[in-house]
Formats: C-alpha cells, sequence, structure tokens
C-alpha cells in the first residue's frame, strides 16, 4: 500500500503557489473552474492524506449578507469547480478539506429506466449545489456558505450492469479484484451498484450535498454504504507544502501531475475507445479502500524505524538517499556498512513505478477517524482512492508487489474494497452516464 505522494498544501498568497517539483501552481480563476491538477500516485494505499486547498483570493459572484452588512464570500467560499466537461470533477480537482463516500444499491425492481433518471436528477443537483445555488425543497444547510470547491462524482459498480440489462456493456475492467494478504474486508460496506463522491471545502456544503442527494435517490436505490473523510484546510500551512497522513509521514511526492506527458493514457480511457468500453471515453476507473492504521503499533516505532519502514526521512520527505523532497530515490545507494541506504523492503522503493514496470495511478484520498475501539484503539485511517486508465495496469501490479513484502504492511489492515466505473464528463444539457444508459 503505496505512501509515496501528496498534492501540494494550499496557497496563501499572491497569484502562483509553487509546488514540490519546483514549478508553479496557476491559481487564477479559470484555472480554479476545473483544470487544476493531480493529486496521484507512485504508490497506493497510504496516499495523500493531507489536504491540497486553494486559498488564494477569488471574488465571489455576489455579496453575502451578515452582521457587518453585505460583503464578498472568502477565497474559500467563493472557489468553484464546473460540472461539465470532458472529465468528471473530482478525479483532478486538487484535493478538498472535507469528503464523503457513498455507494447505493438499486431497490428491487429498479432497472435501466429507473437508474437513467436516477441519473439524470442527481446531475441536475450536482450542477445545482456545484454553482453555489440552493436546489428545490432546500434544507438550508449551507444556506450562507458559496460553492467551496464542491465537486460530486458518480461511478458505476460492477452488478449495475446485471441488473439494468447492460451486461453486454460491462467492461472486463470491472473484473472482481484479486484478494491481498492484508485484506479483512467487509463485504457490507464494499462494491455496490452506484458510488458517488462528494468533496468540499467546507463541512456543511459537504454534508448539504451528500444529504441533497440520498433524498433525490427516492424509491430507486438505497445506501449501501457510507464513509467519511477530511484533508488539511485550505490555508492552514504559511506556504504550499506537501501534506502529511496520519502516521505523520510526508505523503504524495511523487504524485502524477496532469502536465507529464502520459498523464491522460495512464488516468483516463481514451476518446477512441470502442467496445464495451466506447461509453468510458475520458472516463477513468476508481479503487476505493478503507484502510485502517494501526497507530498504536506505528507509534511505538522510533523514529530511525519509522523511517525505514517508508524509505524517507520523517522531518522533510526526503529520500534515506540524500537530497530534498523532490529528490529522486538513488535506489542503489549503500551506506559505510555495505547496505541499502533504502531498505529492500521501504515502501517508496517497492511502490516506485520503476520497480512496477511505469505502472501509476492518481491517488486522491481522505483520512478518516470513526472513533476509539473498546481497547482504546483509534479507528483511524485512509479512505484511499485512486484513478486509472486500468486497474489491471495501475492498482493491481503494485499492490500484489506490496502484498510480497512492504515493511508498511504489518502497520495498515484494508477493511473494505470497491472498484467503480467512473465516466467522462457530462457535455451540457447531459447527464453523467448518458452515453451508457441511453445507447
Amino acid at each position: 500500500m503505496p505512501v509515496s505522494n501528496p498534492v501540494p498544501g494550499p496557497a496563501s498568497d499572491g497569484a502562483s503557489a509553487p509546488v514540490p517539483d519546483g514549478g508553479h501552481l496557476d491559481i487564477s480563476r479559470r484555472r480554479l473552474l476545473g483544470t487544476v491538477g493531480a493529486a496521484g500516485a507512485a504508490g497506493l494505499v497510504i496516499g495523500a492524506a493531507g489536504g491540497a486547498g486553494i486559498a488564494s483570493a477569488v471574488s465571489g459572484d455576489g455579496p453575502v449578507t451578515g452582521a457587518g452588512g453585505p460583503r464578498a464570500l472568502t477565497s474559500v467560499g467563493s472557489t468553484e469547480v464546473a460540472f461539465h466537461g470532458r472529465h468528471q470533477p473530482g478525479i483532478t480537482t486538487p484535493l478538498q478539506s472535507r469528503g464523503h463516500l457513498v455507494a447505493f444499491d438499486l431497490a428491487p425492481g429498479a432497472g435501466r429506466k429507473e437508474a437513467a433518471a436516477l441519473l439524470r436528477r442527481w446531475s441536475a443537483t450536482a450542477r445545482t449545489l456545484m454553482a453555489g445555488k440552493a436546489p428545490s425543497a432546500d434544507t438550508g444547510i449551507a444556506l450562507d456558505a458559496g460553492p467551496s470547491s464542491l465537486t460530486v462524482t458518480f461511478g458505476f459498480g460492477r452488478t449495475f450492469f446485471g441488473r439494468t440489462g447492460l451486461a453486454a456493456r460491462r467492461p472486463m475492467q470491472l473484473d472482481p479484484l484479486p484478494s491481498f494478504s492484508n485484506d479483512a474486508v467487509d463485504p457490507k460496506r464494499s462494491e455496490g451498484d452506484l458510488w458517488v463522491q462528494i468533496g468540499a471545502d467546507d463541512s456543511l456544503v459537504a454534508f448539504h450535498a451528500l444529504r441533497a442527494l440520498q433524498k433525490e435517490a427516492g424509491d430507486a436505490a438505497r445506501v449501501r454504504w457510507q464513509m467519511n473523510g477530511f484533508n488539511r484546510s485550505a490555508g492552514a500551512t504559511s506556504r504550499p507544502m506537501t501534506a502529511r497522513n496520519l502516521m505523520g509521514q510526508v505523503d504524495g511526492t511523487n504524485n502524477p501531475r496532469t502536465t507529464d506527458p502520459d498523464f491522460d493514457r495512464r488516468i483516463f480511457v481514451p476518446a477512441g475507445a470502442t467496445g464495451a468500453q466506447d461509453w468510458m471515453a475520458d472516463g477513468s476507473y476508481a479503487v476505493v479502500r478503507r484502510i485502517r492504521m494501526l497507530l498504536d503499533d506505528w507509534e511505538g516505532l522510533t523514529r530511525e524505524k519509522q523511517e525505514r519502514v517508508i524509505g524517507r526521512r520523517k522531518a522533510d520527505g526526503a529520500p534515506l538517499s540524500g537530497g530534498s523532497e523532490t529528490t529522486p530515490l538513488d535506489l542503489d545507494k549503500r551506506g559505510p556498512d555495505g547496505k541499502l541506504v533504502v531498505p529492500d523492503n521501504a515502501h517508496a522503493r517497492i511502490s516506485a513505478p520503476e520497480q512496477n514496470g511505469g505502472a501509476a495511478m492518481l491517488r486522491r484520498p481522505f483520512s478518516f477517524h470513526d472513533g476509539i475501539d473498546a481497547d482504546g484503539a483509534p479507528d483511524a485511517g485512509l479512505l484511499f482512492v485512486c484513478w486509472q486508465a486500468d486497474p489491471l495496469r495501475g492498482f493491481v501490479p503494485v499492490q500484489r508487489k506490496l502484498d510480497r513484502g512492504d515493511a508498511l504492511s504489518p502497520f495498515v489492515r484494508h477493511e473494505s474494497s470497491g472498484l467503480f466505473a467512473v465516466p467522462g464528463g457530462a457535455a451540457e444539457g447531459e447527464y453523467v452516464g448518458q452515453r451508457l444508459l441511453e445507447s
């Protein structure tokens, strides 16, 4: 379960923010509306648990009335992500500080017609909410807030196709994931006919969207499972910086970036896809895993031992082979004792793309904390979400490699799992999944 790479932290000043690779993150309003990039992955499981927010000033579209009279929304509240586009929002959108993952099963007797009507309703509601507007019969939960970078992303599970009479259109990429030795998967909170990812930089805005979509499901679908997550809040650091996960590790340094020449090929199904995948053009496949971190065991290690498990310094994320955070790992470097400086079972080594035939995925997770167990251990960890054009070439080979000897494995447990086909974005006048459901 890979830990290597978060996204840059939130910008707090000026018009552009430096990112770990030495470039700059353009935070003009055009980029804020959906073209800013990625939180991805050289490994898989421990992903970028801290958020990548945008905290630069963006003028709101209208004033908010408060005790001091009309005033503009803050930059966090006014940031809007476009619903329509080539890809669905919430994939390359910078990580938000709050998130919900929820799976639905179609109700008994509901089929293709009911599913199409549901996706039409959900798309209309998501478009309205992402624009910072209230849907009909609104609850008023987020009445005073702007869009707050809200994104809503929809996907289809393997079972969806049989229940809608579309089995012939199910891509082979949705075949069940293999079992791994560290799995302790609960079927009741795994998989599902439909999957929804919600992210926002405000808790009430995120919950508002969750509640609105649950209500819109009506009699067509019922919640199968739901999970809540968080990331670092926008503006929480004095400068943009790579986030840390709940183990305290700098996490996300080697994430793929939208500027990489092979980014689209690795992350999105090509526009010319044919056969059972024709409706998936410009879409992606999401692997979703609830990964419990055994924090009491992890925190019992010395810092030196933690660093050898990961293969990076805890203070700044630099590889044990030397340099700064973004210095490439020197996997051949040996110390005075003749031993590898980055241990042969270190997480960073095993999850590195060059160790996995170039396999890569875009990791975009949320951390979670769901209370304290009876024995006093925190039920906490990572809601791992990774994106790729083909999970058999992204997630699976890397996880298999980790399964055979990752030093991090004794400190994590995979407790739920899901794989979902996330179609391309909806054009103006369309709803998500229309190319499948109306073909």
